[in-house]
């Protein structure tokens, strides 16, 4: 049976002498402390702290890398036990489920999942098997005997991956419970909220108008027109605050960005609440809230995160049986020079504020992004994001913004995982590669190894840890 090795030069460049650089880099790195600034971890798995169910629960559910790719091979997100909002019946058998990802393996090779799982098998399980479709029973059940453990309880897998800091996402509604239901049970694992105010922005989608009924219903007034809106908004990025948040963030499709009058915001919006609001009302409405959400940001001191450049729910048959983040979103063009123009020159010289930004257009990255952030003292790059964190989209990365925009205009490594074991494994990789980075660049005589050793370490660590106000 073949045996599953990782073994320690992997990824690094093919070069001798690059491969022995970027290996002594990472060995300077490898044990930091892992700074998790933006994901989407259910603060409810910690807050509980109860066993995983099993492993097609904690691996395959909720991970949309991998059921999109079985998707895109033609098989049904039904049969993988993907939760329905229509009501049609899943797959209920975990371990055929599982066998079904095991005879599939082979579609991940060479792929950021692939390596992630093949990570966490071995180095979060101790699982040496090669996982494939002989050996995915077995390694099931070793897995669902571990996870009986107290060793494998969500809190406990924490601290094994050395978490300093996790941030969860939350909408603006949200009553933070099982943030309080953590606070309250006195474990020191930090876990904090990020306000992300999309539901109620966004006042083209059919939620929108529920969302903001929630909204009032949690601020304890009926929001009736922009002004308590805006209130409201306030209202909730204080009460995050109070659970710790030292962020927000916004998913959009376009970085548009332009200030309406009170007046004209306040139109659109008594247009929404009578559901007469059209698609260019939203559009404005967004360019608009963008302005106002830095505005609260130098008023209330929490990072900007956007991130735009995503069509969401492409696939219309899978959103309406399945709904949102099942792996339908597809990456657009996107313009950020003029689109941005508006908000850079009101907020870009603030020194109060500090905006991230992430794209998923990576043709922005040399041509706009780098020169941006290696002008404006507020604007921040975020790490090579979703369909790009990977080892060819991490290196496309650096190798294009570094030039113009340095190391230190961006923010280090985002993980922005919604499954939890993949944090270890998502971080090792990164660290990886930005220790193979460094060390071309020693190897070309750029840079001194004293230099890289720095360079690694505020990648690794530090930068994440500064620009989040960590």
């Amino acid at each position: 049976m073949k045996k599953t090795i990782l073994n320690d030069f992997r990824f690094f460049d093919s070069d001798e002498k690059v491969r022995k650089i970027a290996h002594q880099l990472y060995l300077k790195v490898r044990d930091l402390p892992l700074i998790s600034p933006h994901g989407h971890v259910e603060p409810k798995l910690l807050a509980n702290n109860e066993p995983f169910p099993d492993p097609t629960e904690l691996i395959l559910i909720p991970d949309h890398y991998l059921f999109r790719m079985l998707y895109s091979q033609g098989i049904s997100l039904e049969s993988l036990g993907i939760p329905t909002t229509d009501g049609t019946a899943v797959e209920k058998d975990h371990r055929k489920i599982w066998q079904v990802l095991g005879d599939n393996f082979y579609l991940f090779a060479g792929t950021p999942s692939g390596i992630w799982l093949t990570y966490t098998f071995a180095e979060v399980f101790g699982i040496r098997e090669k996982f494939g479709p002989k050996t995915a029973m077995k390694i099931y059940d070793a897995m669902q005997k571990k996870l009986q453990t107290k060793s494998f309880l969500p809190r406990a897998l924490f601290e094994k991956a050395n978490i300093e800091v996790l941030t969860t996402t939350d909408a603006a509604s949200d009553t933070l419970s099982y943030h309080k239901k953590m606070r309250e049970s006195g474990w020191k694992g930090r876990v904090i909220p990020c306000f992300r105010p999309d539901a109620a922005v966004n006042l083209y989608t059919k939620a929108w108008k529920k969302e903001i009924d929630t909204l009032g219903s949690v601020c304890g007034k009926e929001i009736v027109d922009y002004k308590s809106y805006i209130q409201a908004l306030e209202s909730r990025r204080e009460y995050f605050k109070s659970y710790g948040a030292v962020s927000t963030d916004q998913g959009i499709e376009s970085p548009y960005t332009h200030r309406l009058t009170d007046g004209e915001a306040d139109a659109i919006f008594q247009r929404a609440l009578k559901g007469q609001a059209t698609e260019k009302d939203a559009a404005a409405f967004i360019a608009h809230m963008l302005m106002e959400m830095a505005r609260m940001s130098v008023e209330d001191g929490l990072v900007m995160q956007i991130h735009p450049g995503s069509f969401r729910n492409h696939n219309k048959k899978v959103f309406d049986r399945f709904g949102a983040d099942k792996g339908g979103d597809i990456p657009v063009q996107t313009e950020y020079t003029r689109n941005m123009h508006e908000f850079l020159n009101e907020y870009g010289n603030n020194p109060k504020l500090t905006v991230v930004l992430f794209t998923l257009d990576e043709t922005t990255y040399s041509r706009e992004l780098a020169p941006l952030a290696g002008h404006y003292p507020a604007l921040k790059l975020g790490a090579s994001w979703w369909f790009h964190d990977s080892i060819q989209g991490m290196t496309r990365y650096r190798q294009n913004i570094t030039e113009t925009a340095g190391i230190y205009n961006t923010v280090g490594f985002t993980d922005d995982t919604r499954a939890f074991l993949s944090i270890p494994a998502r971080h090792d990789l990164s660290r990886r590669m930005d220790s193979n980075y460094l060390a071309g660049m020693v190897a070309r005589h750029m840079i001194s190894m004293d230099e890289a050793a720095v360079l690694g370490k505020a990648l690794a660590y530090g930068l994440a840890k500064k620009a989040y106000k960590l």
